[in-house]
């Protein structure tokens, strides 16, 4: 590395031999939803174009279904006319506008697919979708294939440099590929050669048609994570199989959607997947992309440096930050906006139907809405409180020229952000703080910490706004012996204030219930859980020999807590917590041996425990440290103290509204009102 090239690998270009890829950065396909919105064109030739402008070298769409069947849900889009095709040329056009290549990914969901009639390499079911999908005939699925054949022609038509083939995570592809999900006894089923005929037809047929000058990407599973998944033999057979078909390209996934093990989320160590991408590396003879929890330059130069892969495919990462491969290149790594894989506002909207956009960055594929203009009077804003809202307002604003001084009474910035990455699993919170910091230097934010400020001096100063972002107050619980020194607050827990003892009970089971207990039985103490430790405890084959990858995971390790969590509602535990990452912690804390008792009512604190009744049932929980987790509230009083006063005031994050360390919606409140005022 050097200060001229700081990233060498990952800023290399590609010689496909038609075409070269500017550097070793994909945009890996993340079906945004954006047709739920207005302007669905214009929105995803802003959303793709800035992408393109950061120096991503190729752009892979959000996935196209080739015929009805294959959607996610009625609204996702198919490209099956010229008609359809024509209305991407906007798109097209405004990646190559910017020095970019796109390609068009072609997805058919198979059993996934949420449309009233499903179908499949077989009639299995699974349990993430309720509709059970119907076999498909065999001439259905000859034109099965030759609509992915049409599809990838109409992307040719509609300008795209090329497609990438989703035969990764489990969708119709991957069904036909293994027996867990295809018992057929035709000529696409029964063995396995019979059982891949299906990716290597559509491959071969689809460079029949597009020619060589064309971008054909095959995105391969590297590793099932079910069980009745591809050995690692097989997958190895598979690829080389898709490379001598025609593919230009493998790309590769981690993980069916069903599968029970993180792949993604914050919990899973960064590049925890590169050694299984690796042996495909050396299994083919085209490059081989790199993907899954690859979020910093310098990870993704590792990667390429070591020669696990030829290229490295970030989605999330790219909407974090649009400019990632700019900043790379300029060496402004430490300006970059990282992704912390939360999955709130991109993955979890998706699987409830809604358009998805970054929780660190809310002008992700909202480029249109969000848009920095200068300021034609430049103001004095004062923004009071340096947590996630107080920041995002702090940074917008003083980005469009206005003179921005931020005040907190704590020695730091981050307000509860700096609660949330003593989580383990959520170290990636560190990033989001190292961002804001930056900014705050290069915006020319005056920074004053360690002081409270009161409403007249700060009326006194003069200011032409000011933004109250004072954040959240843990709330009490109003019991009998709720002073008692046993009790602490989350905040006294998480923040080091105070220690645990060895028996403790968590009032309280949202989100901050489910941090601490996570906090406190943790298997290595907080800090970042190493690759292996993380796959051993999560019961992957690492050899993958085993169909799948999958084995048995080892007995949960002793803790240095013995934890009992309780919550009033008699519902199941976790209901709001993420939906494609609450089920991580719901798994495994009860392995960690947290045991989760519902439908308490608080009767009593003393120096035995705390009494609660259960089902009319008087229990006794014996604690030496009582943990309350019961939600917050609203610090206000500032903004009291200045409503009615000549001057414009503005209430914002959790002094507006209190919530669970609710930083996706404290980030987009704080930019929207930076970017207005």
């Amino acid at each position: 590395m050097s200060n001229d090239n700081p990233y060498p690998h990952l800023l290399e270009p590609l010689d496909l031999g038609f075409t070269t890829l500017r550097n070793r950065l994909i945009m890996g396909s993340m079906h945004m939803r954006l047709e739920l919105l207005d302007n669905v064109i214009e929105r995803e030739a802003a959303y793709y174009g800035a992408r393109a402008r950061g120096e991503t070298g190729l752009i892979v769409t959000g996935g196209f279904a080739p015929n009805p069947f294959g959607g996610m849900d009625p609204q996702t889009l198919t490209m099956e006319t010229e008609a359809q095709a024509e209305a991407q040329r906007p798109v097209t056009a405004a990646v190559h506008a910017e020095g970019g290549k796109i390609c068009l990914q072609i997805l058919h969901a198979g059993r996934y697919a949420g449309v009233p009639e499903t179908v499949g390499a077989s009639d299995i079911p699974t349990a993430i979708n309720p509709v059970t999908p119907r076999a498909l005939t065999e001439d259905e699925v000859e034109q099965t294939v030759e609509d992915f054949v049409k599809t990838a022609a109409l992307a040719q038509h509609a300008g795209f440099d090329g497609v990438e083939i989703m035969g990764s995570e489990g969708y119709l592809i991957t069904q036909f590929c293994v027996p867990r999900t295809n018992n057929r006894d035709d000529a696409w089923g029964g063995t396995f050669e019979k059982r891949i005929r299906f990716p290597l037809e559509i491959v071969r047929r689809i460079r029949a048609r597009v020619g060589r000058d064309f971008i054909v990407m095959y995105r391969l599973s590297a590793l099932d994570l079910v069980e009745d998944g591809l050995t690692g033999a097989e997958t190895l057979h598979l690829a080389r199989e898709i490379a001598a078909a025609g593919a230009d390209i493998m790309s590769t996934g981690i993980g069916w959607h069903e599968a029970r093990i993180p792949t993604i989320a914050h919990m899973v160590p960064r590049g925890a997947w590169t050694s299984f991408v690796a042996r495909l590396k050396d299994a083919v003879d085209i490059p081989v992309v790199a993907s899954n929890r690859i979020n910093t330059p310098e990870l993704a130069e590792h990667v390429l440096a070591r020669g696990d892969a030829d290229l490295i495919a970030m989605a999330r990462p790219l909407l974090a930050d649009s400019d990632f491969a700019l900043k790379a290149r300029q060496a402004r790594a430490d300006e970059i906006n990282t992704c912390i894989a939360c999955n709130q506002a991109c993955l979890d909207p998706i699987f409830r139907n809604g358009p998805a956009t970054c929780l660190v960055n809310p002008a992700a594929a909202r480029e249109i809405e969000f848009q920095s203009v200068p300021a034609g009077s430049p103001k004095r804003i004062a923004v009071v409180g340096a947590g996630p809202a107080g920041l995002s307002c702090a940074v917008a604003a003083a980005e469009r020229g206005h003179a921005v001084t931020l005040y907190d009474s704590a020695r730091e910035i981050g307000g509860q952000l700096n609660l949330a990455r003593a989580v383990p699993g959520k170290e990636e919170f560190n990033e989001t703080l190292r961002y804001f910091r930056r900014r705050l230097e290069t915006e020319g934010v005056e920074l004053r910490l360690g002081q409270r400020v009161e409403a007249d001096a700060l009326i006194a100063d003069g200011y032409d706004e000011i933004v109250v972002a004072t954040g959240v107050s843990p709330r009490l619980l109003d019991i009998d012996g709720a002073d008692h020194p046993m009790v602490v607050s989350y905040v006294d827990v998480l923040s080091g204030a105070k220690t645990a003892g060895q028996r403790v009970v968590v009032v309280g089971a949202g989100g901050i219930g489910f941090d601490v207990a996570q906090y406190l039985t943790a298997r290595h103490g907080v800090g970042e859980e190493t690759v292996n430790e993380f796959l051993a405890a999560w019961g992957v084959d690492v050899a993958h020999r085993n169909a799948g990858g999958v084995a048995k995971p080892p007995a949960a390790a002793d803790t240095d807590h013995a934890v009992t969590m309780l919550q009033r509602k008699p519902a199941r535990m976790g209901r709001s917590l993420g939906l494609t990452t609450g089920w991580v912690p719901r798994t495994e804390l009860p392995r960690r041996g947290v045991e989760m008792i519902t439908g308490a009512a608080y009767r009593l604190i003393d120096d035995a425990g705390l009494h609660i009744t259960v089902e009319n049932e008087e229990r006794l929980i014996a604690a030496d440290t009582i943990v309350v987790c019961a939600g917050q509230e609203p610090d206000r009083g500032l903004h009291q103290a200045l409503v009615g006063k000549s001057v414009r005031a503005h209430l914002i994050g959790g002094a507006e509204e209190a919530a669970e360390l609710d930083a996706m919606r404290a980030i987009d409140q704080g930019t929207r009102l930076g970017l207005a005022l």
